[in-house]
């Protein structure tokens, strides 16, 4: 007689992973407020309304904890979220009235820039998950202009795709100046818009 096997006995609660949302969205805003090297996980708890053991329970080190708080908070805006208007400047415009799902997360890198010398895991995950989705998004509306024929033929994409990014980056992280609308226009029409198109206008700009 073959004696029965019980079902393996489940141990505790499942993970809930509403928590999970919550203790990311904490570690971002702290992030944001303190930088890393004074952020702490017991701060990142009581920011959640989470115990300290579930927080480490989850994840193993701040390092780790940072490292989801921005993998997880930078699946922002994409090319297919901007609404083609039928000009660049209309586009890039559009982009600019999304920018609060954006700014956020370019925040919480102002948080990280000092660690990032010293950690090279967290700058390739800010590389692969921060700038080059920026980067691409530019580059994906540069490219839907081009198709219009509004760009300088022969312009280079791929740098002037750059150059927003780097300029909100280094407003963030070097000036400390705001990262406010009369900035981003002036990004967008002194210095992308002329170098892109060099004055050219579509016909529904």
């Amino acid at each position: 007689m073959t004696t029965p096997v019980s079902a393996p006995r489940r141990l505790g609660r499942p993970r809930d992973a509403t928590r999970d949302a919550d203790i990311l969205r904490a570690a971002r805003d702290e992030l944001a407020e303190r930088g890393y090297e004074r952020m702490t996980m017991s701060g990142v708890a009581a920011r959640a309304g989470a115990g300290k053991a579930t927080v480490y329970r989850r994840w193993a080190s701040k390092a780790e904890l940072v490292i989801d708080a921005v993998a997880c908070g930078s699946r922002g805006i994409a090319p297919e979220d901007v609404p083609d208007t039928g000009s660049l400047r209309g586009d890039l415009r559009a982009l600019h009235d999304l920018k609060h799902r954006d700014e956020g997360i370019w925040q919480a890198l102002a948080g990280l820039v000092s660690e990032l010398p010293h950690a090279p895991e967290l700058a390739a995950v800010v590389d692969e998950r921060l700038v080059r989705p920026r980067v691409a998004l530019v580059r994906a509306l540069l490219e839907r202009a081009d198709r219009r024929g509004e760009l300088i033929p022969g312009v280079d994409v791929d740098l002037l795709a750059g150059l927003p990014p780097a300029m909100i980056a280094y407003r963030l992280l070097v000036s400390g100046e705001p990262l406010d609308d009369e900035f981003l226009r002036a990004v967008t029409d002194r210095v992308l818009l002329p170098l892109a198109t060099g004055g050219r206008r579509s016909s529904a700009s």
